[in-house]
């Protein structure tokens, strides 16, 4: 952006802020519309849900391309560095699926532990695996230490 005269440079900015501002409208309507507060009916459908969601995080990456390659001026560095930088946020997008992946195994197998904690125990003998020690175990440990 060095070889633009400082009016020209002016006008780039302003164009970015200007198209910041129009993706920023339309991600608030999007979501305005997927609440039905602009039309109250498409509150109940599911896959509209779905698709104004993917397009939001869409709209929202596009925001950020912009941001680092325009006002961060990456656009005007070394492809090594661009990807110096790309490859730690492909990791981190990476991550954040991985740990809603992960919370949602484990909020699936606490309900499995609640469902099992409700259920009714059976009378029966008790198995020798469930004993935490026994005495032999325990005089034979004595005896070690």
């Amino acid at each position: 952006m060095s070889h633009l005269s400082y009016e020209e440079a002016k006008k780039v900015v302003y164009r970015g802020l200007v198209l910041l501002a129009a993706v920023t409208l339309v991600e608030v309507f999007c979501s305005l519309l997927a609440k039905g507060h602009v039309i109250h009916e498409l509150k109940y459908i599911t896959w509209l849900h779905y698709l104004i969601g993917l397009t939001l995080i869409g709209l929202s990456l596009y925001k950020a391309y912009f941001i680092i390659y325009e006002f961060m001026h990456m656009r005007y560095e070394v492809k090594g560095l661009a990807m110096s930088v790309l490859l730690p946020t492909v990791l981190l997008i990476w991550a954040i699926i991985a740990f809603f992946q992960e919370g949602n195994s484990w909020k699936s197998r606490r309900q499995q532990i609640e469902e099992k904690n409700m259920e009714e125990v059976g009378e029966g003998p008790v198995k020798q695996e469930s004993m935490l020690l026994p005495d032999t175990y325990i005089l034979k440990l004595e005896e070690t230490f």
